[in-house]
């Protein structure tokens, strides 16, 4: 459990420095609202990166951080970006899903009982992640609704408290 739980967090640190690479995708065309949903996605994948080292660490196990591989850089679109990242967190959900199972297998109730709390997260995730790609659909090159999703992705903040946005 603990060498899953360890490339966990490994995971969830490449995830923030993907979410990282993308932002600055996005900063560099001057869609600053893109760049601050990323920034945001990043904040909530190192605060996952966390609550998982110290749910590590307060069952008595030891932490072991590995090398992060680079993430991609280089984007055609906005679209092909939101599609990378649904398919990224697909694959953590699937992740998580396989730490629920082996937890389970092992009778480890606790890490059961601690994964839950990212099965929720994920699911909201993979929702928000979808329905932008549904409106970058709907915007095809419409610039102007482009500027309005700008616009709106802008607002997103990042809720410490919680490790969610806001």
């Amino acid at each position: 459990m603990e060498k899953l739980l360890n490339e966990q967090v490994n995971l969830e640190m490449y995830s923030a420095n993907a979410y990282w690479a993308m932002c600055s995708w996005f900063s560099d065309k001057d869609l600053d609202g893109f760049a601050n949903y990323f920034k945001v996605q990043a904040k909530e994948e190192l605060f996952h990166a966390e609550k998982q080292f110290n749910y590590i660490h307060d069952v008595g196990g030891k932490v072991t951080i590995g090398a992060i591989e680079q993430p991609e850089s280089d984007f055609s679109s906005v679209l092909e970006i939101f599609e990378i990242t649904l398919a990224h967190e697909k694959a953590v959900t699937k992740s998580i899903g396989n730490l629920i199972k082996a937890a389970f297998e092992e009778s480890d109730f606790a890490t059961h009982t601690f994964l839950q709390w990212f099965v929720t997260e994920q699911v909201e995730e993979e929702a928000t992640v979808s329905q932008i790609i549904s409106k970058l659909k709907m915007i095809g090159d419409n610039s102007s609704a482009l500027y309005l999703l700008n616009t709106e992705l802008a607002q997103r903040t990042f809720n410490a408290a919680t490790g969610g946005a806001a």
